[in-house]
Formats: structure tokens, C-alpha cells, sequence
């Protein structure tokens, strides 16, 4: 007889699509997780948080296409939990308005098994208020509505008394009930709803691709034909719909309406992509390297164990930082055990990096290069005689050592990590690309450049190319491509503000 202890199942609601929206329980249950089961409406870079060895499970539930029927699902849940798994059944929006949560909870009540309900932001709320409509107002009503136009096709007839809800007025909102939107407002019509009742249909809400549609009872369903609006989306029904011209902040952002490529790795993407989609831009997190251990991971942790020993330690980015610390904290515990030896970081990440660690940084040059780097030696005086540690990635460009020797240094480098390319694709991104392209792809090292072009991806049509500096927009060129956009100060808040500044300067023209 199995003495296995069973795991416990968590219904995790995954908010509406905005990562922001997500609930910090929601994050941590994705991150200890062993198993996740996700559906069509939960934003897929949500799985960029899981462990490297989570088993990652497509459940579907995509309007009429399941890749897993219901009691599929609840098999599923149960069997990965009395396997002794963490399980996390994501689910778009709130798990227990008008989703299954309460079917799949009551499954494994059954079987005996411990479970959590983790509430998330419903489309309800965030859909209406991500298009400036609130969905109440002390002036405009006092109650809201909401009810389903999906309803269980197993019943005999719908529980939705149109009659009530034209008596109930207020606000009212729909949920999964587009494709079915002539038919629902008819039925109000006919209940007694005035035609000129003021409606928005919000799809894809508090995401980069949100677009929002407003009519009247009487004229949506033809407005939604028209513009081929289809799922997912929710209705909002009543006056306050008409509060959207002043209150509509979210499609009025800088970038709203463009797509954004992001290469860098997943680690790092975060940076660059919370700053685009804070100014409006659908991003797709593609990243197309990875960072791993050098090489020769014996020989770089007895550089850092020496480095105590050089008059010069520079650093050439975060990534460097962060490898160079992790074996030296590994080896000392007290940073003093650096010694007298002075620090120099290339960029204003790479510096914050080293100051994270509450080390002075001793030069740091106005460009972000390493050319900016020797002439800040240059005008310190020289490195005559002096011993420069580097900690870099390897086959990186060769600039900063053969330049610092010939002025007299004695360099050593110690390559701190190597970067590959990335091969997987858990969130969905490199289908998404293909399937809708892109206006913007976004470049930040020369590695990000080359593995992107060798993934061999048809370029779509008007997608342009920005590039965080000279070097990289070089690799870009050497490529037979156009840079669009360089940023003038290379780093991430400059490219932001480079591809902030050229939109603008379009929308003008």
C-alpha cells in the first residue's frame, strides 16, 4: 500500500492580462509550483516565473477549441496531486466568476485532497476601468450587474431573465457573450431596454492589443461586425459608458496600439519591457539568449579568489557583476577581502549593480563603450604597470584588453559567463511573433542581434530595428539591416526614451 503523502491543488486566479494586475499570492504559487495547468486567457508570461522544472500543462478552454475537456481537467488535478505534486490550476480573470473554479474545487473536495483559492482581478472590473469607464458613479447608479452571456449549454433554458434586468437597470456587464451579441441585445430590446442605452465592448482588456468599441443597444452588434470584434471581450451596458471621452487613459498612452519586440534574456527582459508597456506597447518577451556558467567556471573562480591582487577590477555588465559576486561570496565572507583594489563599470546598470553589493565605483565613463573606457584611463593618467582584472563574457569583443596592454597594463580576463542561444519558448512568444509580427524589435548587445537572425524568422513586413548603442547597431548593419533607432544614451532608459521620442515625432508628421 502507497504511503505518498498527496500534494495540494491551488485555484489561481491570473487577473485580466495585465502582468501588473497579478496578485503577489498568485506569483509566488506560480514560482513553487510543480505542475501548472494553464488556460487560453491566462497571459502566458506568467509560466516565465515557474521553475526550470515545473511540468507546464495546456489545458485550452479557448471559446469552442478545449485542448482538455472539464472532467479531463479534474482527473488531471487530482492524479498530479496524489502524485505529492504543488499544483497550480491557472485560470484567467477571478477562478470563481463565471469560470469553472467551483466545478474543479468541488472535484477535488471530493477526492480528499487540500486545495487553496487564490482570487484574481476580475475582466468585469479591470476591462471597464482599463477603457476610463467606471462602472459606477453616485450621479449615474447605485448597483451594478453582472451576468454571462456563456451560459452551460447542458441547460434547458438560459437563467437570464431579460425582463429583470431591464427593470434592475444601472451598469451591467457581460462576460463571453460577444459572439453572441445580436441576439443579447435584441432580447433587451424586446424587454423593454431603451435602444439608445449607451454600450462598450472591451477586448482583450488591460492588455497591449486592448481595443474598445462604443455604440448604443440598438447599433453595437452591427459596429461589431463591422470590425470584426470578436472574443475575448467584455460589454459594458449603461450611462456611465459615456464618462470614456474624458476618463479614457489607457489607448491614450504614447505607445498604445504598437507592438515591441523584446531579445534580451528572460532574466533581464523585465527592465525594458515594464518601461514600454508603462507607456502603452503590446510587448512580446522574445528572448533569444541565455546566460550560462563560463566555460571554464575553475579558472574564473581563481581569478575572482585573486582579485584582491590587482590594482583594477572593471566591470563590463550586470551579468558580470552578478557571476563575479556569486563565486566571491562563496569564497570570503567579508567583501573587505577585495582588497585595495579599485572598481570600473561600464554603464550606469553595471555600476547600481556594484553599488548593490555597497562597493564604490571608482570610473565609470560618460559612453557606455569600452573605447569610453580607455579614455577615462587616458585622462586619469594612464595604467602604466597596473594589474586590470576584467570580468566579461567570453568571445566578447577584444577592444578593452588589446587597448588597456598597449598602454602599459598588465590585463587579465576572467570570463565571468558565455551566452547561448535560447531554445525554449515556454510562454508562447515565438508562435505569437510569427502568427502577428511586429511595428518594433528591440536589440541591446550584439548577441541578441545574432542569435534573433539565426532563429530564422521571416522579418515581417514595416517592422522596424532599435538598437541601444553604436556597437550593436554596427552587428545590426554588418547584418544587412537598417537601424531605425539608436539610443543616444545606451542604456535601457534611453532606448525607452529613443522609441518614445520616435513615435512621437510619427504621430506629428
Amino acid at each position: 500500500m502507497s504511503t505518498r503523502k498527496n500534494g495540494k491543488v491551488y485555484i489561481v486566479g491570473a487577473g485580466p492580462g495585465d502582468l501588473g494586475l497579478v496578485t503577489l499570492r498568485a506569483k509566488q504559487c506560480v514560482e513553487d509550483a510543480d505542475v501548472i495547468i494553464y488556460d487560453h486567457l491566462a497571459n502566458r508570461e506568467m509560466l516565465g516565473w515557474a521553475r526550470d522544472d515545473a511540468e507546464i500543462i495546456y489545458a485550452g478552454k479557448k471559446a469552442g477549441e478545449h485542448a482538455l475537456t472539464q472532467d479531463e481537467i479534474n482527473k488531471l488535478l487530482i492524479e498530479k496531486a496524489r502524485a505529492g505534486k504543488e499544483v497550480v490550476r491557472l485560470k484567467g480573470g477571478d477562478p470563481f466568476v463565471f469560470g469553472r473554479g467551483a466545478e474543479e474545487a468541488k472535484a477535488i473536495a471530493d477526492a480528499g485532497i487540500a486545495f487553496e483559492i487564490v482570487p484574481g482581478i476580475t475582466s468585469a472590473i479591470a476591462g471597464p476601468a482599463y477603457a476610463g469607464i467606471p462602472v459606477t458613479r453616485r450621479s449615474e447608479n447605485s448597483h451594478v450587474t453582472f451576468f454571462t452571456g456563456h451560459e452551460d449549454p447542458s441547460k434547458k433554458e438560459s437563467a437570464i431573465d431579460y425582463a429583470v434586468l431591464a427593470k434592475l437597470g444601472g451598469t451591467q456587464v457581460m462576460l463571453m457573450g460577444v459572439e453572441r451579441i445580436e441576439a443579447i441585445t435584441r432580447e433587451m430590446i424586446a424587454n423593454g431596454v431603451r435602444p439608445d442605452l449607451p454600450v462598450a465592448l472591451v477586448r482583450w482588456a488591460t492588455t497591449g492589443r486592448q481595443q474598445t468599441l462604443v455604440g448604443t443597444l440598438e447599433s453595437i452588434a452591427q459596429r461589431a461586425v463591422e470590425a470584426e470584434f470578436e472574443a475575448p471581450a467584455v460589454a459594458i451596458f449603461g450611462n456611465v459608458v459615456s464618462l470614456r471621452k474624458d476618463l479614457n487613459w489607457y489607448e491614450q498612452r504614447p505607445l498604445a496600439g504598437k507592438r515591441i519586440v523584446v531579445t534580451r534574456t528572460r532574466k533581464q527582459a523585465g527592465a525594458l519591457a515594464s518601461q514600454l508597456r508603462a507607456l502603452g506597447a503590446d510587448v512580446i518577451e522574445l528572448p533569444t539568449i541565455r546566460i550560462e556558467p563560463p566555460t571554464d567556471l575553475r579558472e574564473f573562480g581563481e581569478l575572482v579568489q585573486d582579485a584582491h591582487t590587482y590594482d583594477w577590477i572593471l566591470f563590463t555588465s550586470p551579468n558580470g557583476v552578478d557571476a563575479f559576486f556569486e563565486i566571491f561570496f562563496k569564497l570570503y565572507d567579508d567583501a573587505r577581502e577585495i582588497g585595495g583594489a579599485k572598481i570600473a563599470a561600464i554603464g550606469p546598470a553595471t555600476a547600481q549593480r556594484v553599488r548593490d553589493f555597497h562597493l564604490h565605483v571608482d570610473l565609470q565613463p560618460e559612453e557606455f563603450v569600452a573605447e569610453g573606457v580607455v579614455r577615462e584611463f587616458k585622462k586619469q593618467g594612464g595604467v602604466e604597470n597596473l594589474r586590470i582584472l576584467i570580468a566579461r563574457a567570453e568571445k566578447a569583443r577584444d577592444v578593452l584588453p588589446r587597448e588597456l596592454s598597449k598602454l602599459g597594463a598588465i590585463v587579465d580576463e576572467a570570463f565571468a559567463y558565455r551566452t547561448v542561444p535560447e531554445t525554449r519558448d515556454i510562454t508562447g512568444a515565438r508562435q505569437r511573433f510569427l502568427e502577428e509580427g511586429a511595428d518594433l524589435i528591440t536589440f541591446t548587445s550584439s548577441s541578441t542581434v545574432e542569435n534573433f537572425l539565426a532563429l530564422s524568422f521571416a522579418w515581417p513586413k514595416g517592422m522596424r530595428v532599435a538598437s541601444i548603442g553604436p556597437i550593436t547597431s554596427q552587428t545590426v548593419r554588418d547584418h544587412g539591416l537598417k537601424i531605425d533607432i539608436e539610443a543616444r544614451r545606451h542604456d535601457i532608459g534611453g532606448l525607452v526614451e529613443a522609441i518614445r521620442s520616435f513615435f512621437a515625432g510619427e504621430k506629428t508628421k
